[in-house]
């Protein structure tokens, strides 16, 4: 893999996400992460579902999908009603069998920098609660817990409790993220 190219996800991309969800929600299960995703819980629907109201995106690698994430503008559930200063990051996930080691890091950049495009400041995430392994992951990432949020509402699940986390960025003008090269080391 040289390079990854990230794109809006389209109607035709449904399967692809879940099977990508699914995909990374097994490789938790099979590293003893319970509790963060099960296989199942999310559906062509649930994607769809974003895509109406907030972004998907890909990213593919040598013509294969490589890695996706859901971007919100709001997210209510866990932030409360806030100013319009942020992206919300979701479902960050990566196809190990595609992706390269160091992709998730690149598809957050990519996630962050079309949150800097929109003139917004800051992107904000939430993991599942005692999971160190995600926290460390993001926070050597930049981000910092701000908080917590018990009984968060699951799509296909009981309600969870979250650590809440930000990242401050600069706005770098409108464009979007196309294409991003792999670190060389």
């Amino acid at each position: 893999m040289t390079d990854l190219r990230v794109r809006p996800a389209a109607e035709a991309d449904l399967a692809d996400l879940v099977r990508l969800r699914d995909g990374a929600a097994r490789w938790m299960l099979a590293r003893g992460i319970t509790g963060q995703w099960q296989p199942g819980e999310l559906d062509e629907d649930h994607f769809r579902r974003i895509m109406a109201r907030g972004e998907v995106w890909l990213a593919e690698a040598d013509g294969r999908i490589a890695g996706a994430w859901e971007l919100w503008w709001d997210d209510e559930a866990a932030w409360g009603p806030q100013p319009p200063v942020a992206g919300y990051v979701h479902r960050l996930m990566v196809d190990r069998e595609v992706a390269a080691p160091g992709a998730g890091r690149l598809l957050l950049t990519a996630a962050e920098r079309r949150v800097a495009a929109t003139g917004r400041t800051r992107v904000r995430l939430d993991c599942l609660a005692g999971n160190a392994p995600l926290t460390t992951y993001y926070r050597d990432a930049g981000y910092r817990v701000v908080g917590h949020k018990e009984g968060k509402p699951q799509p296909g699940g009981a309600p969870k409790s979250f650590t809440l986390m930000e990242k401050e960025l600069r706005p770098v003008g409108q464009a979007e993220p196309k294409e991003l090269k792999e670190p060389t080391s």
